[in-house]
């Protein structure tokens, strides 16, 4: 009896020394269902999030938001910035084996300039031509110099694919997408879920701990907090800002949180249209008592929980191009209310249009009594979002309130909003001294001498107000405790070299 108990234990030992481990499989809570799996044709934001897993770029950005390298290893700039020289890691494979080299760059930038449906084409417009200078050296020549094209190639435009799949597919990519990222594509059910594994030939292998991805669109926060709670879910993004306390207070989470990279604001109505003619659009000392009695910290309590950070900039407090010099301002009421005065009004009246969103609506109920206490007397008018933007482009508005979700280079925070021709210049604010001052930070490729040029602006713009900046929300993570190594980061993405789960 006793022998056979032996080879029992010893045939149990056995079989546990060749089972293989369990798979680590991560399943993640997002907000929506991405849009067509091609980085040349999505426009979707959790899109972006399938691809940080799928799809590698030239450049990525870092948590600190500087662009470092990630297909590209290094860069340089010719002297009249119209020559962007990179050179491309070795070594790399596309998930179905193909080699990674300068041919698949030029490809892939050429299918994005070119495919009808590519959405890309606008964000590579000031590229004239790109070639091979080695198997492993590619050259964007310029129509005129724009340094902002690193900040593009850090996103969809820089995600290198398949040239072997993607002249096969064509339009059709998004089908089967084939990129060069740490997890390959498996299965999509649209509205369901999309499946990911890991590559076992991805050239940075080591940081890659999860076996298995699988994200799932949960549209309804409280139903995407209930999923992770009950163990369906692993993580979830975009928590919302009323459910973190109870996040924090549950043993069984992790909370994350930080600023994006986007802001909340006001436009103000200053030469777009009839509809201009009013107070606010006309005299700036009015602008600046509206936004100088507004509490923006008390907004930040009472509406986003602490999770978000009153703003007064196109970039948050963290980001590396907020002007120190020009700080978040206190509310000062006096101050309101004796510009009021100075500009020749007891009470102004105006009419600010508001998404039919209920924070939003919760948020400018208590910008609308913050500056009655100053003098102005504010109508809101509720609109659904899309028409909001429509109406607002139109010039039929006075005040309205919008929110940019964000990008890495400060240029496309500011340029297109504030400049004479700005392509969503809803205000129609036109300073030639602005215009001057961001096209000259645009052409330039020093970071010092780019800074300059935005904090002289932004002193401009400061004082005549065409926009109004509230503050800046912040990406809002949770995720189960034996879930480690995720770094949150202002874009909002979710990167997962490095991430353990167990």
């Amino acid at each position: 009896m006793k022998i056979l108990s032996r080879l029992s234990t010893m045939l149990l030992a056995s079989a546990l020394l060749v089972t293989p481990a369990v798979a680590a499989e991560l399943r993640i809570g997002l907000q929506d269902d991405a849009d067509v799996l091609d980085p040349a044709q999505s426009r979707t934001f959790v899109g972006r999030i399938v691809y940080t897993a799928m799809c590698d770029k030239l450049v990525d950005v870092s948590p600190d938001l500087k662009i470092v390298p990630q297909l590209a290893t290094e860069w340089a700039w010719s002297a009249d910035g119209k020559e962007l020289t990179m050179k491309l890691r070795e070594g790399v494979k596309f998930h179905d084996e193909s080699p990674f080299n300068a041919a698949a760059v030029v490809a892939t930038i050429e299918r994005n300039m070119t495919l009808p449906e590519s959405r890309r084409k606008s964000e590579l417009s000031s590229v004239e031509k790109v070639e091979a200078t080695s198997d492993y050296e590619v050259k964007f020549t310029l129509k005129a110099p724009d340094v902002t094209l690193l900040a593009q190639l850090s996103d969809r435009a820089g995600m290198i694919v398949s040239p072997t799949a993607a002249a096969e597919l064509g339009a059709n990519f998004g089908t089967k997408p084939v990129c060069a990222g740490p997890f390959k594509f498996v299965e999509r059910v649209q509205q369901d879920r999309i499946v990911l594994e890991k590559f076992e030939d991805y050239w940075d292998k080591d940081k890659v701990f999860i076996d298995k991805v699988t994200y799932l669109p949960i549209p309804d926060t409280t139903v995407r907090l209930a999923n992770l709670r009950s163990g369906e879910l692993d993580m979830i993004e975009r928590l919302a800002a009323t459910d973190a306390t109870s996040v924090k207070q549950d043993s069984s989470l992790t909370y994350a949180d930080v600023v994006n990279i986007g802001y909340m604001a006001l436009f103000v109505n200053i030469a777009n249209g009839p509809l201009a003619d009013n107070p606010l659009g006309k005299d700036k000392r009015l602008r600046q008592a509206f936004s100088l009695a507004i509490d923006r910290e008390a907004l930040n309590q009472v509406v986003y929980e602490g999770t978000a950070v009153g703003g007064n900039q196109p970039f948050p407090p963290n980001s590396p191009w907020f002007n120190k010099d020009l700080p978040v301002p206190a509310r000062d009421l006096e101050k309101a209310k004796a510009l009021v005065k100075e500009a020749g009004f007891e009470r102004v009246p105006v009419e600010m249009q508001i998404p039919n969103n209920p924070v939003a609506a919760q948020m400018m109920q208590i910008v609308q009594a913050m500056v009655a206490e100053a003098g102005f007397d504010v109508s809101l008018k509720t609109t659904e979002f899309a028409t909001l933007l429509s109406e607002q482009t139109a010039g039929n508005y006075q005040l309205s309130r919008s929110d940019w979700s964000g990008r890495v280079d400060p240029d496309g925070n500011l340029h297109q909003f504030v400049t004479c021709k700005g392509g969503i210049n809803d205000t129609k604010y036109c300073n030639p001294d602005v215009d001057a001052l961001l096209n000259q930070a645009r052409a330039s490729t020093d970071e010092a001498v780019r800074k300059q040029k935005y904090d002289a602006a932004g002193k401009i713009l400061d004082e005549d107000l065409p926009v109004i900046y509230l503050g800046h929300q912040s990406w809002i993570w949770a995720f189960k405790k034996d879930v480690t190594g995720f770094v949150p980061s202002p874009d909002g993405m979710i990167r997962l070299l490095g991430v353990k789960k167990g």
